[in-house]
């Protein structure tokens, strides 16, 4: 199991949860109600792993450490630890060079 950390921007009465992936550029999803960011960014992973090669996720000081993470920490938004389980196109591969 893999863990990707997710930036979640805060929703409020008009506009939903944003969530991003800072190792994944391109892989977002939104979430109505705080309850389904979870879910919604775990099925966004597992889309991009459908067509896409799945990169070791970052460490946690790697990402924090970079300026675009901490500003937006600094103005409300959140990282969030998803776990991902499979769906790597190349799984027996990744193993064999781990």
């Amino acid at each position: 199991m893999s863990i990707y950390l997710a930036l979640v921007e805060p929703g409020n009465e008009t506009t939903a949860y944003g969530i991003a992936f800072p190792d994944l550029p391109g892989v977002h999803s939104a979430a109505e109600e705080a309850d389904d960011i979870l879910p919604n960014a775990l099925e966004a992973l597992q889309l991009w792993a459908e067509d896409e090669d799945m990169p070791l996720p970052s460490d946690m000081a790697a990402i924090i450490n970079r300026d675009d993470i901490r500003e937006a920490l600094a103005t409300g938004s959140f990282l969030l630890a998803v776990p991902f389980t499979g769906g790597y196109r190349n799984e027996a591969i990744r193993f064999q060079h781990r």
